[in-house]
C-alpha cells in the first residue's frame, strides 16, 4: 500500500459519506419544515414562568 492509497478513502466510505450527507439534509428540512408549522399557530397563552416559583417581587 502506498502513502496515496491511504490518503484515498473507497468508493464505500464515498458512498457512505455521500448518504449521511443527504440523510442530514433531510433531516434538517424536515425539522426546519416542523419549526414553521409551529409558529404559525397562535401565539401562547401560557403565563411567563414557572408557576412553583411564585411570584416575581422585583418592581
Amino acid at each position: 500500500m502506498t502513502a496515496k492509497d491511504s490518503k484515498t478513502p473507497s468508493t464505500a466510505q464515498n458512498q457512505r459519506k455521500a448518504r449521511l450527507a443527504e440523510e442530514l439534509r433531510a433531516n434538517l428540512l424536515k425539522r426546519k419544515a416542523q419549526a414553521r408549522s409551529r409558529r404559525t399557530g397562535d401565539a401562547d397563552d401560557r403565563p411567563e414562568g414557572i408557576s412553583a416559583a411564585g411570584k416575581d417581587e422585583r418592581k
